[in-house]
């Protein structure tokens, strides 16, 4: 498995109403195993969490998924993160 950051930057029209439904897409992703920490920036602009997936073809649809990404409330990126 390889390690994926995944950074997400709140646009002006983010419905508050998905952030639980965020927050509970990245729960499941922890249960399986694939969240391995997120957390939200300290001036409330986003947050990121940290990715498990085979490659970045995977961590790409899994973002896919995110209620953060198809509610179109965040502008997200996503970066292979190597660790030494």
């Amino acid at each position: 498995m390889h390690r994926y950051l995944v950074l997400l930057r709140r646009r002006p029209q983010l419905d508050p109403e998905v952030v639980p439904l965020h927050r509970q897409f990245l729960d499941e992703l922890r249960a399986q195993g694939r969240n391995e920490m997120n957390g939200p920036f300290g001036d409330k602009s986003g947050g990121a969490y940290l990715l498990r997936a085979t490659s970045i073809d995977e961590a790409m649809a899994i973002v896919q998924r995110d209620p953060a990404h198809t509610s179109g409330g965040w502008d997200i990126t996503v970066h292979e993160w190597l660790v030494d």
